[in-house]
């Protein structure tokens, strides 16, 4: 697969083309990107000590992250690139 990213301001953007294919890997559901406001809530809690759903805490805070369709999960977006792995999901508060 190609990965295709749509340069922005602070980093790179996930595609659009890309965004129709991805899909949740838990569920298998489409992602979405996550608003400022899921990305601010994210953080919050990233701040405080998250565990993603490997139990890893979560040392970076989130510029970009793909959004479950049940709003319970954000994978991380790390320079423009989709970390679609079931651990690396971070509950969404």
């Amino acid at each position: 697969m190609i990965l295709a990213f749509l340069p922005g301001p602070t980093s790179r953007m996930v595609d659009q083309e890309l965004l129709k294919i991805l899909a949740d890997p838990k569920t298998k559901e489409p992602l979405r990107l996550a608003t400022a406001d899921e990305l601010k809530r994210v953080n919050a809690t990233i701040a405080q000590g998250a565990k993603n759903a490997g139990g890893q805490v979560v040392q970076d805070a989130l510029a970009e992250g793909l959004v479950a369709a049940n709003a319970k999960r954000v994978y991380p977006v790390r320079d423009g690139i989709p970390v679609l792995l079931a651990d690396e999901a971070i509950p969404l508060p």
